[in-house]
């Protein structure tokens, strides 16, 4: 058997010292080989149609041509999956940048080029590394961009809240009589390539879903909270970061706070919410089983569990505890998940229901909402 072909990478980045350093990083990690080095899109784009690499860590603020221009030719051209290199401070751009078609990011400490890029250089290996197994979505792009003209409803509680980042555009909300505590829990979990497949699924459910949705999302805070705002700007339900202790109410979907861990108690007064403090014995935060044992505990066969895309198991052991509850169980076939790692784990424990692309996940909930799917 000959050798394994060398993960081939692309840095693009307009800080000298940036591009020195992922260089570094990338020469050094046994298993991958630096194919170019650029300091804006247009240079980039030039080395990716020429060098073809297998993946590519981008800036996304540079001179001549951005990131994100730099992303719509990538990927009419020659569609390669890409890590975004971004700031904290950046989050709104790394959605756009994830909605135009990158695989993943990586969050670095500081706008400016600075020695702490190294505190970063584990994440980096993890995630190039992701591009060996992962693959460009093959899921019709959510409606996050309107196109001049259209409108969308969106949740009561903000009627004047427009969907997309192309501006600012009225709309009328729906009427909801009464805010109500759910009794039916779905619970997501999704990793790599979670973003644009909750997006997917969120954006097509109804304000008025009678049951309550709990989201993990493998993110570091505070993109969490970002995360939830744009989702909460799109959706026609609520959809909002969990805080430490609320009542989980029906038509409204909580995103896990990337520090903590999300779980759903039964109190006298219905259903609660919590953003817990981890323990310490999670191998992944948030964490997908914790959240889903805690769903089987409290509601049992009122429960619909749901693995997405994403690398490893998390959710694994969840999924299995809602299926012994009597709850019932999804994932997230492999022809439409970036990675299937975790959907498939689930699956081979043999606790999944049913296992269906992502553009029908959405009908699913709304089938389990009503009382019905087996």
């Amino acid at each position: 058997m000959g050798r394994k072909r060398d993960l081939r990478v692309l840095v693009i980045d307009d800080s000298a010292y940036n591009r020195r350093i992922l260089s570094e990083i990338i020469e050094e990690t046994p298993g991958m080989t630096l194919v170019g080095k650029a300091l804006d899109g247009d240079e980039g784009l030039k080395l990716a149609l020429t060098q073809k690499p297998d993946v590519i860590t981008l800036d996304l603020e540079m001179p001549r041509m951005d990131g994100f221009t730099f992303l719509r030719l990538l990927m009419k051209k020659r569609p390669t999956p890409v890590i975004v290199i971004s700031s904290h401070n950046d989050r709104e751009k790394v959605f756009r940048a994830l909605e135009l078609g990158a695989l993943d990011f990586v969050a670095k400490p500081t706008h400016l080029a600075s020695p702490q890029i190294l505190g970063i250089k584990d994440e980096v290996i993890q995630k190039l590394r992701l591009a060996k197994s992962s693959k460009l979505s093959t899921i019709p792009p959510p409606p996050t961009l309107l196109q001049p003209g259209e409108e969308r409803s969106v949740h009561a509680g903000d009627p004047s809240r427009a969907a997309g980042s192309l501006g600012e555009l009225q709309t009328a909300a729906p009427i909801i009589d009464e805010e109500r505590t759910a009794n039916r829990v779905i619970a997501m979990a999704a990793s790599t390539g979670g973003p644009t497949a909750v997006t997917h699924i969120l954006t097509a459910l109804p304000a008025d879903l009678r049951a309550g949705i709990t989201i993990v999302q493998h993110m570091p805070s505070p993109f969490t909270t970002t995360f939830a705002e744009r989702l909460d700007k799109l959706c026609k339900i609520r959809v909002k970061e969990a805080s430490f202790a609320e009542p989980l109410l029906e038509g409204t979907a909580y995103i896990a706070p990337g520090s903590t861990c999300l779980e759903v108690i039964a109190a006298d007064k219905g259903l609660t919410i919590h953003a817990a403090q981890p323990t310490g014995e999670e191998r992944y935060l948030p964490s997908a089983n914790r959240l889903f044992i805690s769903v089987a505990r409290s509601v049992g066969a009122n429960a619909l569990a749901i693995v997405l895309t994403g690398m490893g198991d998390d959710g694994t052991k969840g999924v299995q505890a809602i299926s012994a509850a009597g709850g019932q169980t999804v994932a997230e076939d492999e022809t439409t998940a970036t990675i299937s790692g975790m959907p498939r784990s689930a699956i081979l424990s043999g606790a999944i229901n049913r296992i269906i692309p992502v553009y029908q996940i959405a009908k699913v909930i709304k089938e389990f909402a009503r009382g019905g799917v087996n």
